[in-house]
């Protein structure tokens, strides 16, 4: 049996978007800045994955601009807006746990001058508002806070936080990394108050390399990618038609899907229950609240007396992927800093799992998963001991 349960690290595309990707390459393959018939057809499945994505967030097509996926939109909107506004102050606001592409690009903001402020959050991974409301400052010209923790599967109140921004300086741009939340949630930007909103296709069943930066209308933002003045400037270079149909036909079939949301929530309490009873095990980012307060599709989970990486490969060798929570993968410091406001010992960075659902996983993937592990673990531990 095999038990794929990484989607937070990507997902398996839906068979339908597959087929439109493979149709657009083999027969629609025109480029869509080509003024004839075939440049059309492609131009027409641009335009219609824009209106796909516009109608489920209910905003206008000239807000989408398609990117090469997450960390892309993610890097539009914090540089992008940066330099666009600098002039009215260099001051931005993020937290401690953001994804590395957000922190990178702040790191290179900092080196050109800008200052930038990053919020502790509690163990539960969730940002205090009054925190963020006594970071504000006169020269605060943009706040970037994710919507769902990639690692432990924390949700902010993006709304609420939107609005003690706003309230302060209506001024301030406020952008949400919202890639792990994106399919799960109904994101509405204009309600939630937000000016930059990241997504990313290849957590929904869409292509990799395909995503989209929602940019609210009249925000100033300036372009990283200049030339032939695609997409109204604002992202030059010929659009990848495949990953954009593909991502909008995704968008459509995700948020089609009836009780997807609650499937996962069932199976998340169903991991949980399972996995409590093996001893010397802790779920990160759940305590004392309600589990439909946390992202539906990540668990992390701290496995006492192991070493992450080495049950990982366990796992992998029974059929079964999920990834490290370790914090001392170098090429994603992030981890360590989740981790430790969770509130982890040291002792413990290196002994988590994520384990990660999608619309496709099932209840028997799940229970094989507690069963290999109930019989890996005390080997496991049993070779670590000191």
């Amino acid at each position: 049996m095999e038990a794929y349960l990484d989607n937070a690290a990507t997902t398996s595309v839906f068979p339908e978007v597959a087929d439109i990707m493979f149709k657009v390459m083999k027969e629609d393959y025109g480029n869509p800045s080509s003024k004839h018939t075939r440049g059309m057809e492609a131009e027409r499945y641009i335009n219609n994955a824009a209106e796909d994505i516009a109608s489920l967030l209910k905003c206008q097509t000239k807000e989408i601009i398609f990117t090469s996926g997450g960390t892309e939109s993610n890097n539009m909107a914090l540089i992008g807006a940066a330099l666009a506004n600098k002039r009215k102050g260099m001051h931005i606001i993020t937290t401690s746990i953001e994804h590395a592409s957000v922190h990178e690009p702040l790191a290179r903001l900092e080196e050109q001058g800008f200052e930038v402020t990053y919020l502790p959050v509690g163990k539960n991974g969730i940002l205090d508002e009054t925190v963020l409301e006594d970071a504000l400052r006169e020269d605060t010209i943009l706040v970037s806070v994710m919507y769902v923790n990639n690692e432990i599967g924390s949700v902010q109140d993006i709304n609420k936080l939107c609005n003690i921004v706003k309230k302060k300086d209506n001024s301030i741009l406020f952008h949400t990394d919202a890639i792990q939340a994106y399919g799960k949630y109904r994101i509405i930007p204009k309600k939630l108050g937000a000016d930059l909103v990241s997504v990313s296709g290849h957590k929904i069943h869409g292509p990799k390399g395909s995503g989209f930066l929602y940019v609210k209308d009249k925000t100033k933002i300036h372009p990283l990618i200049l030339g032939g003045g695609q997409q109204r400037g604002m992202r030059s270079g010929t659009e990848n038609v495949p990953a954009i149909a593909g991502l909008g036909l995704a968008s459509r079939l995700i948020y089609s899907m009836e009780d997807h949301v609650e499937k996962m929530y069932a199976l998340k309490k169903q991991f949980i229950d399972r996995v409590k009873e093996l001893g010397g095990i802790t779920i990160n980012g759940i305590d004392n609240i309600p589990l439909e307060e946390t992202a539906p599709h990540i668990i992390s989970v701290l496995f006492e007396g192991t070493r992450s990486e080495v049950l990982l490969h366990a796992l992998a060798a029974k059929g079964i992927y999920v990834s490290s929570g370790s914090a001392c993968s170098s090429n994603h410091p992030e981890l360590s800093g989740t981790l430790k406001a969770a509130g982890v010992k040291d002792s413990l960075l290196d002994s988590a799992l994520r384990f990660s659902f999608s619309v496709f996983t099932t209840k028997e993937q799940i229970d094989y998963t507690i069963d290999v592990l109930a019989e890996e673990l005390p080997v496991l531990r049993k070779f670590t001991r000191k």
